[in-house]
This record gives C-alpha cells, sequence and structure tokens, in this order.
C-alpha cells in the first residue's frame, strides 16, 4: 500500500518549496499538474492542491475564506531519523516561513516531537521514535 496525503493550499508551489526544504523529499514530477504538484519518499505521496481542487472534488462550498485560518481538522506526522533531526526541522520551519507551535518535548510515549504550522497555517508534527540522551518521557497523562 502506498499514502498519498494531499493539502489544500493558496499557494501550491511555494508549499511544496517549504516542505521540500523541512523533508528534503524530492517532486514528484510525474504527477505534476496546473493546480497540483507534490513531493514523494518511500510510497509517500504528500500533495499540494491549488484552490480549484474544492470545486474537483465536489467540495466547493467547503472552501475556507482567504482571509480566515481554517480550523485544525487533521495533521501529518512526519517520522525523522533522530532527535537531532526533529531539533533541525524545527529550525528549518522557523526559518523559512513556518511557526513552531510547541517546541520539542518528550512525549509520555517516549518520542521526540514539535507541533509546528507551515506558512500557510496547516499544522504538522515532526517526531522521532527516540528521546535525546538524558530525557525521560513524559508523566502518562491521568
Amino acid at each position: 500500500m502506498t499514502l498519498w496525503f494531499n493539502l489544500l493550499c493558496r499557494d501550491v508551489e511555494a508549499q511544496m518549496a517549504f516542505y521540500a526544504r523541512l523533508l528534503a523529499w524530492p517532486e514528484a514530477v510525474h504527477s505534476r499538474s496546473p493546480i497540483y504538484r507534490a513531493l514523494e519518499h518511500e510510497g509517500v505521496q504528500f500533495g499540494f492542491n491549488a484552490a480549484p481542487a474544492y470545486a474537483l472534488l465536489g467540495l466547493a462550498e467547503r472552501a475556507p475564506d482567504a482571509a480566515t485560518t481554517p480550523p485544525v481538522t487533521a495533521y501529518a506526522t512526519f517520522m525523522l531519523d533522530s532527535p537531532e533531526a526533529v531539533d533541525a526541522a524545527v529550525r528549518e520551519a522557523a526559518a523559512t516561513g513556518g511557526r513552531v507551535l510547541k517546541a520539542p518535548y518528550a512525549t509520555y510515549y517516549g518520542q521526540w516531537q514539535a507541533v509546528l504550522s507551515d506558512p500557510e497555517q496547516h499544522v504538522f508534527r515532526v517526531s522521532t521514535a527516540s528521546l535525546p540522551p538524558g530525557v525521560a518521557p513524559a508523566p502518562r497523562p491521568a
């Protein structure tokens, strides 16, 4: 199985460039269209749809007002190789127009994780399955 995950975006080129820098994934050139760009890595395609995709998908009535920040209804988690890679992704996101919503932290399930948003305010996480040396997992929530 492969997974294709798509964001509906105002500027597909800028969004693709942001994530390409952050993740170092190549463009899926074979998927390029006038309203679509995508990155691809290890069976995953991460796509960026332009506004006309709302109508194409039968979602025209759900297109957000360009002046408002849409609610968070889903988010992607990018599993990286190390705590250092998470920290580097946080720095890169902040330097290239994204925002750090929650700085890197230890989860109760033993991951090092951060919550970020891209330049168009889509929320995502970067995480790794290990903690930095000397950092203990957070207490399990009650």
